[in-house]
Order: C-alpha cells, then sequence, then structure tokens
C-alpha cells in the first residue's frame, strides 16, 4: 500500500516551455514535486525561476507540456476546462499578495462568495462564514468593507475566503509581501494553524525570507529546475 493518498499534489516530471515571439522560456524542465496534507511548502527562487508557473499548473490554470499533476491521487491530464473549472472551485483556495477582495462586498460576503457560487445552502454558509471569521479573529469586522480595514486584516479575510471551502491545496502568491513585519508573522502563523487543523496543504511563492523560516519546508527554483 503506497502513501501518496497522504500527498495532496504531486507533480511528476512536468516541464512547461513558453513562447514569447522568437524567445523560447523553459519556465519548467522536468520537475518532480509532492506535497501533503496540512504542510506548509515555500517554494523560493529570483523572479523567473519557475514559482508563478508552478503555482498556474497546481492551480489547474495551465497545464504542462508534459509529465503529470496528481490532486488526492487522480490525474488532471484528462480534464475538460469545465471539469477544470470545478476542481478548483471546490478543491483549491487562493491567497495572493494584492488579497483581491471585492470592494463593494462586506467582509463576510466576501467569505461567503465561493460557497455561494459552489451552492452551499445559506443557513450552512451562515454558519461556516461565521466560524471562519472567527478563525481569523474578524469577527468583529463582519459587516465592514475591506477598505477600512489595515492590509494585514484584508489578508486575513483573503486567508477566510481561501479556507472557508474546506479546500485541500491553498496556493497562495507572495501573501506576505505588503505587509510590515509584525502583521507578516500573524498571517503567517494563522497559515499555519488553518492548514495544521483542515488538514490543507500550502503552496507559498515567495521572496520574504520571514515567511520561510516558518514553512515545514522549503523548496528553491532556478532555471525551472528544482534545487
Amino acid at each position: 500500500m503506497s502513501t501518496t493518498h497522504h500527498n495532496v499534489v504531486e507533480l511528476h516530471a512536468v516541464h512547461k516551455t513558453y513562447r514569447l515571439g522568437e524567445h523560447v522560456v523553459r519556465a519548467l524542465q522536468g520537475v518532480d514535486l509532492a506535497v501533503q496534507r496540512g504542510e506548509l511548502l515555500a517554494l523560493t527562487g529570483p523572479s523567473g525561476s519557475g514559482k508563478s508557473t508552478i503555482l498556474n499548473l497546481c492551480g489547474l490554470i495551465d497545464t504542462p507540456d508534459s509529465g503529470d499533476i496528481v490532486l488526492d491521487g487522480r490525474s488532471m491530464g484528462g480534464l475538460d476546462e469545465i471539469q477544470r473549472t470545478l476542481m478548483r472551485r471546490d478543491a483549491m483556495g487562493f491567497v495572493f499578495q494584492s488579497f483581491n477582495l471585492v470592494p463593494v462586498m462586506t467582509v463576510a460576503e466576501n467569505v461567503d462568495y465561493p460557497l455561494f457560487i459552489a451552492g452551499v445552502p445559506a443557513a450552512e454558509r451562515r454558519e461556516r462564514v461565521a466560524a471562519q471569521l472567527v478563525a481569523v479573529g474578524l469577527q468583529e469586522h463582519a459587516q465592514h468593507r475591506p477598505d477600512a480595514l489595515s492590509g494585514g486584516q484584508r489578508q486575513r479575510v483573503a486567508i477566510a475566503r481561501a479556507l472557508v471551502k474546506r479546500p485541500r491545496l491553498v496556493i497562495a502568491d507572495e501573501p506576505t509581501a505588503s505587509l510590515d513585519s509584525h502583521t507578516a508573522d500573524q498571517v503567517l502563523d494563522l497559515m499555519r494553524e488553518r492548514g495544521h487543523a483542515e488538514g490543507a496543504a500550502f503552496i507559498i511563492a515567495t521572496h520574504d525570507s520571514r515567511l520561510t523560516k516558518r514553512c515545514d519546508r522549503i523548496v528553491a527554483l532556478l532555471d525551472g529546475r528544482l534545487q
């Protein structure tokens, strides 16, 4: 019996090349990677090293030229666009550097939105949103708009929104880049605590040494290869 079911996502010999006019960018050159339940994995490396490409592939926003992406033991290779969209909707959460909250919605509505899209009944949505806001310490701000919040609070809203779906995988792109040190620490502690509590795997692309120190594992990329 193999232990692969503990791995939320696996990359097997993944290659990805982009063409920019005459220019060929070998974004990934045979990458193998596995991320386990509850693990916070930091992806580091200079700009252009392939971090964003890995995020886009694991998030099913892009497809590899060769190799395989496996999510929860299932190959993503044969999925059509609709199936990929449903996988993203149901199994994944996303956290961005710029928070990407909807400014005209309250904090609670922002967190509720993925559940609304997924067709979760209203009563269950209310319960899950309330619990998630308590978990990130923002229950007092449920009815505020994002622009009334600090950067750190907005990032906590984004984490609550990512986790309210109970995703198996959370993809975070430079989540602490626009935060001061103290706030970055709080956001990271929250991601760790929620990841471990809910068994979600986090893949975090970052240049931030404050963040890498607190992740469970660091993977360095250079020129499309793992170091």
